[in-house]
């Protein structure tokens, strides 16, 4: 479930993980490799990704790289 804080939507990580199909582990290692700026959080302390995280993640995920 989306919150919503001054107007801007915010997706908690079990719903950036189902949105982009990619692990949990996966996206920690991404935000450690600096793929993401380190994301907000909320008074838990549970991480919070925008709109346009959201967006750059599903299109990290469907790249293709040729070797």
């Amino acid at each position: 479930m989306t919150i919503e804080i001054n107007g801007q939507r915010y997706y908690r990580t079990s719903e950036v993980c189902k949105e982009t199909g990619i692990s949990r582990a996966t996206l920690f290692r991404w935000l450690k490799e600096g793929i993401l700026k380190q994301s907000r959080r909320d008074r838990r302390g549970w991480r919070l990704f925008t709109e346009d995280e959201l967006k750059k993640l599903k299109a990290e995920t469907n790249q293709v790289i040729e070797k």
